[in-house]
């Protein structure tokens, strides 16, 4: 039996995790590890996670309670986990679904079990002038249009809120998969996605490692919810990839498979745009916002969904009744708003770690090292005095690297 200085994890009070990977035990605290956390950096020797309210109210969706996560951090850190981490966590947990959006007679309600909490939660004023007159002890009825609004305003208030109020079907379409056969983890993640087409299912994020085919859990995705689809992506490179798999896996045809760029702009059943469309501003005004009501779309897939540019968040918040999928190999954004994505998108719903399909041959292996490379003093100098954001682009844009990639590779 080990003793407790035998095991690989160091449990930070500031809720960060380090874990020693030439451990034995490495892979089984990883994959326990891994459905609460997100992994932020891997180098040779130790990786780190860090829990977050984010990461614990998605680990919610998933089906977790507060002892699933809170067991595995007690039984193999070293040095034992503060009470005070602990607490938080199933503080964090008891926050998820207490607040609801439901359904009732043709209204959308904001409801809580707890009286009080919906009492608290109507005191503020940008929460407060979305409501409308009519409400019980328990619930309070909410303006239709501001549904995503709520969303965000409550959960930077630290309450995600559980969204049960269904979805409006888009215009049906009629498509079948061709000549493709979704590998186990594909199946799995459109699964988790559609949920039986339940009201638990519609919205989320799967996380998928770059190669694992997150392009056909989309595809297959649309062809499960069998509506008009709009698909949203990072380039125009990126949109004719997605219209070349489309068209080779599904029975559409060009006359239904749409590009929306600047060089082409056709709208069809099957719409790929980007997100730099959604974006583009004339006369002060976003001039192709409203390709979200061009046609009657049943499904938007985001893809590359980390990246999705911040004013889309602020534009996207009317579209809650749409179904909504996001695709990404990591939920960590530069600027920080990933609760944003998963308010507006759905939380995670699927995540499978790189190294469990390397070890199953489904994707190349890869190997991993640290290269530390110094910094010169007056860049230095500018790194000590910037903000984490900064830092990260003062340290990644360092000089010095190139010299270093090109002792590697001359």
């Amino acid at each position: 039996m080990l003793k407790r200085q035998d095991y690989p994890l160091i449990v930070q009070s500031d809720r960060t995790l380090l874990l020693e990977v030439e451990h034995p035990l490495f892979e089984e605290v990883r994959q326990a590890i891994s459905p609460f956390s997100e992994l932020i950096k891997s180098p040779e020797y130790i990786h780190t996670y860090r829990i977050t309210p984010l990461s614990i109210w998605n680990a919610c969706s998933l089906g977790m309670d507060a002892e699933m996560i809170c067991l595995p951090l007690m039984k193999y850190s070293k040095y034992g986990v503060a009470d005070q981490l602990l607490t938080g966590i199933r503080e964090y947990v008891a926050r998820y679904g207490l607040l609801k959006i439901e359904k009732q007679r043709d209204q959308l309600w904001l409801t809580s079990k707890d009286s009080n909490v919906l009492t608290d939660i109507l005191r503020f004023r940008d929460i407060l002038k979305w409501v409308g007159e009519e409400r019980t002890e328990k619930g309070v009825v909410i303006d239709s249009y501001a549904r995503g609004i709520i969303k965000q305003e409550l959960i930077r208030l630290g309450y995600p809120i559980q969204d049960l109020a269904g979805y409006s079907n888009g215009t049906q379409l009629e498509m079948s998969l061709q000549e493709t056969t979704l590998r186990p983890y594909q199946q799995g993640a459109m699964n988790s996605f559609y949920c039986n087409g339940s009201l638990y299912g519609g919205n989320g994020v799967l996380v998928l490692p770059c190669g694992a085919g997150k392009t056909v859990i989309g595809i297959a995705t649309m062809v499960k919810v069998g509506m008009e689809t709009l698909i949203l992506t990072t380039n125009v490179t990126s949109v004719r990839q997605w219209m070349k798999e489309i068209l080779q896996r599904t029975n559409l045809t060009n006359g239904e498979v749409g590009e929306f760029t600047g060089e082409c702009k056709e709208i069809k059943p099957v719409t790929v745009s980007t997100y730099q469309m959604l974006t583009f501003k004339k006369n002060q005004n976003f001039h192709h916002i409203n390709l979200f009501n061009e046609r009657n779309w049943g499904l938007i897939i985001y893809d590359e969904v980390h990246l999705l540019p911040a004013p889309v968040f602020r534009l996207t918040a009317d579209i809650q009744a749409k179904r909504r999928l996001g695709l990404t190999a990591s939920l960590i954004r530069e600027d920080g708003r990933e609760e944003e994505v998963f308010t507006l998108v759905g939380p995670k719903k699927y995540d499978i770690p790189w190294r469990d399909l390397e070890k199953d041959g489904w994707i190349a292996q890869a190997t991993c090292a640290e290269v530390r490379v110094p910094m010169d003093f007056s860049l230095r100098e500018e790194y000590a005095y910037s903000n984490s954001r900064q830092k990260f682009r003062v340290a990644a844009e360092n000089p010095e690297k190139k010299q270093i990639i090109n002792l590697n590779y001359s």
